[in-house]
């Protein structure tokens, strides 16, 4: 009788989860099929959920009606420089608080660890763009981009991470006469490759979704990023057509998931890696 219950629970958990997945997914299924549809079937009723044929006159509206493919550019550059920064400063800092010791390391680690909790675009967007008005860097790629070289999540992480990793491999680097430098680019970095893809992928998508500070940043069209670029869609002759308007959205969308699908395995196995105890 007891198997009998488990097995009942496991069929409702699996279609509980059907239903969850389909609903979830449901929106970007939608957003697909409209971008590929005329403006008649668009708007046809009773609505149609698959287009007659690959209508791809929607994708080429998106990109000359905004300038896209510079749009793209301009967020490309930004969340690659961006999540190289993070990675490269996280993973200094969090090797600096895991395996030195210096004065005021613990305060300056708790310092650190209470910005987390400050909604820091909403707090720094007046001071920052005050700054960037006096360096004279609105419109430019500076402004988009040194802001967020730094962070404090990726500190933390690396920091949490390296304290994992067993303390002899440092002591047997040093009696082989490895230095600092040399422990971190030849033992630790391999051995942390796991996490620097899960934490190049969340930074990404951070930096290629953010929308209000490139608004404020940027004050010409060709300095926008791809999410001012969709809202401008909205705002445009655009928003007659929700063709056009998906079809833009399915254009920003595709780099994240290049990028996902090309390191996903490191991204797995950083979540895997969290999970266990060091």
């Amino acid at each position: 009788m007891h198997k009998k219950y488990k097995t009942r629970d496991i069929i409702l958990k699996e279609i509980l989860l059907i239903v969850v997945s389909i609903i979830m997914i449901a929106p970007v299924i939608l957003a697909l099929t409209m971008s590929f549809q005329t403006p008649s079937e668009v708007f046809s009723f009773p609505p149609k959920f698959l287009p007659k044929s690959l209508y791809i006159g929607n994708f080429i509206t998106a990109i000359k009606r905004v300038n896209m493919a510079r749009l793209m550019w301009n967020s490309t550059i930004m969340a690659v420089v961006i999540t190289l920064g993070k990675l490269f400063t996280g993973t200094l800092a969090g090797y600096a608080f895991s395996n030195f010791r210096f004065p005021g390391k613990n305060t300056l680690f708790m310092i650190l660890f209470f910005t987390l909790f400050l909604p820091a675009e909403m707090v720094m967007i007046v001071p920052l763009f005050l700054m960037m008005k006096h360096l004279h860097w609105i419109n430019t790629y500076l402004a988009l981009t040194v802001p967020f070289l730094a962070s404090a999540t990726n500190t933390f992480l690396m920091r949490q991470h390296f304290l994992t990793i067993p303390k002899e491999l440092e002591d047997a680097a040093i009696i082989d006469g490895a230095g600092p430098i040399q422990y971190l680019t030849k033992i630790l970095l391999p051995l942390s490759l796991p996490m620097l893809g899960g934490a190049a992928i969340i930074n990404f998508v951070y930096a290629w979704n953010m929308y209000l500070w490139p608004l404020i940043a940027t004050t010409e069209d060709r300095m926008k990023t791809v999410q001012v670029g969709v809202k401008m869609l909205f705002i445009s002759d655009a928003a007659k057509n929700w063709g056009v308007i998906m079809a833009g959205t399915v254009l920003v969308a595709i780099p994240t998931l290049v990028v996902f699908f090309l390191i996903q395995n490191l991204f797995i196995k950083s979540l895997v890696r969290s999970g266990m105890k060091g």
